[in-house]
């Protein structure tokens, strides 16, 4: 592949992830959700559908435990999660989506849905999930990391 063709592809992904991400941003804020940032979703997508510890939470945004803790600290006093005994691990507490946290994350997922519409009617829905697929394969099964 061409430099110029791997730059072009590596800003177009770029673009279409930030485009992403600001568009499920917003429709989540139009569902009453107004008090959370971009961030909190990708914790979000980490507590459901079991919930997850801080250390988790933090190995799965590429954060340190301290930073994840907070933002943890954050959307409890927000009622998003709740901390509870896990049951697995005497020594660890167990992050959880609320109700509220459940709407929330219900309203992103509607929010999703809405965003990738244009997409799937300007390539077709097969199209677009088999380049979801071919991301899945492609994508590195690490941490997520948002820049915001």
């Amino acid at each position: 592949m061409k430099y110029s063709d791997a730059m072009s592809l590596t800003a177009a992904l770029l673009s279409a992830t930030g485009s992403l991400v600001q568009d499920i941003h917003t429709g989540v804020v139009a569902h009453g959700f107004d008090d959370l940032r971009p961030t909190h979703g990708f914790v979000f997508t980490r507590l459901a559908p079991d919930g997850a510890t801080v250390t988790e939470i933090a190995a799965h945004l590429g954060f340190t435990r301290q930073a994840a803790s907070q933002i943890v600290d954050e959307l409890e006093q927000k009622g998003y999660v709740e901390r509870r005994p896990h049951p697995d691990d005497a020594r660890a507490r167990l992050v959880l989506l609320t109700d509220r946290g459940w709407r929330c994350a219900r309203a992103a997922e509607a929010s999703a849905a809405e965003a990738i519409r244009p997409w799937a009617e300007m390539v077709g829905e097969r199209r677009l999930l088999a380049l979801r697929d071919e991301l899945i394969r492609l994508a590195p099964a690490g941490p997520i990391r948002p820049s915001w």
